[in-house]
């Protein structure tokens, strides 16, 4: 089985899917990417870009005949044995002879068809010439990074000594993506409210960041204080993971989701899950575990401060083994290599 992956925005979930696919395929299979950056502008055109720099190859690039006889009529597709290319696009000629010395000059940019990384890092969609072949990961940054703060390191010991179990304050985990879609505002505002009542809690600030950080963010990390129990990205996944142990509650309050794999991964490691009733989550997770508006949010979190060792003794009502590769890799495999239907 041949197998094409693209993703237009490899970063954080998305890279750990394509990489996990990747390494248990153990098959003929081409990853294509692009850096995790300005999800919008990917959704707009990273078909664009893909369409160009996607080298033709018999093992993958197969559509339905009916697609194929409807491609003809609309943009002028020319079949030439299991190759097809379109006329007419912008840049298209050039694509057209890179693809055609592509093996010759593996420094264009293009996947080759063999097993491999074409990560491309751009910020727009540059002549396929011009694309440099990188194996990184995309740009991130470290706000915390020359600060002496205790978000540089995550030290499970120094967390838990001196103080028992049931008699810490609540900690509350908010491991996403430093970005306006994942509503950070409506987040912190929830905690400043619990600190305005002095209530008492601990929260660790997950979350890949960007170049572009909202401003909430500085503003949170002041009022907050000492109630911060770390602040940044971990780039290690253990360090990730004994983070989200030792929390007792995870928050979302995504505007876009398509799935939640934060949340997931939160709840596997034992955390009490509140997210929008909304999106996927009520797909997912139980009632309980689900609010309407922020004055809601507010008012379980309230509770738990109060009470953490409520939190604490809850068992999760849900089911997260039918998220895990040994449920879903059977799956993967076959919808992959299904043969094309009319339906598709």
């Amino acid at each position: 089985m041949s197998v094409l992956l693209i993703e237009p925005f490899y970063g954080g979930s998305h890279k750990q899917l394509m990489d996990l696919l990747q390494e248990e395929l153990q098959e003929d299979c081409v990853l294509c990417t692009l850096p995790a950056k300005k999800w919008h502008w990917k959704a707009r055109t990273s078909a664009l870009y893909f369409m160009q720099t996607v080298p033709t190859s018999s093992n993958y690039r197969f559509m339905p005949e009916h697609k194929l006889a409807r491609l003809d009529k609309v943009i002028g597709v020319k079949r030439n044995g299991d190759a097809y290319q379109s006329e007419g696009l912008p840049g298209q000629q050039e694509s057209r002879a890179v693809m055609k010395t592509s093996d010759a000059h593996p420094e264009s940019g293009l996947c080759e068809p063999q097993p491999g990384l074409c990560t491309t890092q751009h910020e727009g969609l540059p002549s396929p010439a011009a694309a440099p072949v990188q194996a990184e990961a995309p740009e991130s940054t470290n706000p915390c990074q020359g600060e002496d703060k205790q978000c540089l390191t995550f030290n499970l010991s120094n967390i838990l000594s001196g103080l028992d179990y049931q008699q810490r304050p609540l900690h509350i985990a908010w491991p996403h993506r430093w970005e306006h879609d994942k509503d950070p505002e409506t987040f912190f505002k929830v905690l400043m409210k619990l600190k305005e009542q002095d209530l008492t809690f601990h929260v660790s600030v997950l979350g890949e960041t960007f170049s572009e950080i909202p401003d909430i963010f500085s503003e949170a990390r002041e009022v907050l204080g000492s109630s911060v129990l770390h602040w940044g990205f971990l780039p290690s996944k253990d360090d990730y993971f004994r983070a989200l142990c030792t929390a007792d509650v995870v928050i979302s309050t995504a505007k876009h989701e398509f799935f939640g794999v934060a949340m997931i991964e939160a709840v596997h490691c034992g955390c009490y899950p509140l997210c929008p009733k909304a999106l996927v989550y009520p797909e997912i997770f139980p009632a309980e575990y689900l609010y309407s508006t922020p004055e809601q949010l507010f008012k379980r979190l309230q509770n738990f401060c109060k009470r953490p060792d409520i939190v604490r003794r809850h068992l999760y009502k849900g089911e997260t083994a039918g998220f895990s590769w040994a449920a879903l890799g059977s799956k993967f495999r076959s919808l992959l290599a299904a043969e094309p239907r009319e339906d598709l």
